[in-house]
């Protein structure tokens, strides 16, 4: 029932961001904040939602060295540009979260950065699968090692967190155990403290700190 309930919210999300495409607003918006506020204003026009569970988040260029909890300047979106969103839109008291990376321009460092962090997400993805005792530190260090094989590196503390009904964050706190993190050896397929099967994001986020470059990609974690 949750799990279903969260698939149907990220559809909703990714379909959001499909029109988002076909309206080219990756491509012509002039900075991130202008970004930011047409995503938000097409879940208003599509879903009539105003509510995200998380802040809002799109990055550009040197912005994209960082992880979530940072609040850099806006910045231009430039011609030759690599750029990520981060969304959390509520639908129906469910969460989603996504994200991902686009590239505008040919330059092939950025284009591979963007092909590595989907493959990589599938690949960390695979290995959650094929390890049904694996805890949180063990995917965060399998998710750093495929930073390194991708010649990239880890750009957070954490790879992923939970995710539910609206607010998870509240009824079950901001504390390491709810975060794919390296201090959290707890195995990932547990019930939370109400009995009910924890649901992850599994977060993916490479970076370049020389060419002030980064990559990122978001998505439920599925068995």
């Amino acid at each position: 029932m949750i799990l279903k309930e969260l698939i149907k919210a990220q559809d909703k999300a990714l379909r959001m961001i499909e029109v988002a495409e076909e309206r080219a607003y990756f491509i012509n918006s002039k900075t991130e904040k202008e970004l930011n506020s047409l995503l938000y204003d097409l879940a208003l026009e599509l879903y009539g939602i105003k509510k995200f569970w998380h802040k809002r988040i799109v990055r550009a260029g040197k912005n994209t060295l960082f992880p979530y909890r940072e609040n850099p300047e806006d910045l231009a979106i430039r011609e030759d540009e690599i750029l990520f969103f981060d969304f959390g839109p509520v639908f129906e008291d469910w969460e989603a979260d996504i994200g991902d990376t686009y590239v505008i321009g040919t330059d092939p460092d950025k284009l591979k950065l963007q092909k590595d962090v989907r493959e990589a997400f599938q690949k960390g993805t695979d290995y959650y699968r094929n390890n049904k005792t694996i805890t949180c530190s063990e995917l965060y260090q399998y998710t750093c090692k495929l930073a390194k094989e991708y010649g990239w590196e880890y750009g957070n503390e954490h790879c992923g967190h939970l995710v539910g009904k609206f607010p998870h964050e509240k009824l079950l706190g901001e504390v390491i155990e709810n975060y794919i993190h390296p201090d959290n050896h707890l195995p990932m397929r547990r019930l939370d403290k109400f009995g009910v099967p924890l649901q992850w994001i599994y977060e993916i986020h490479f970076i370049d700190p020389k060419k002030e470059t980064g990559g990122f990609y978001e998505r439920l974690l599925l068995e």
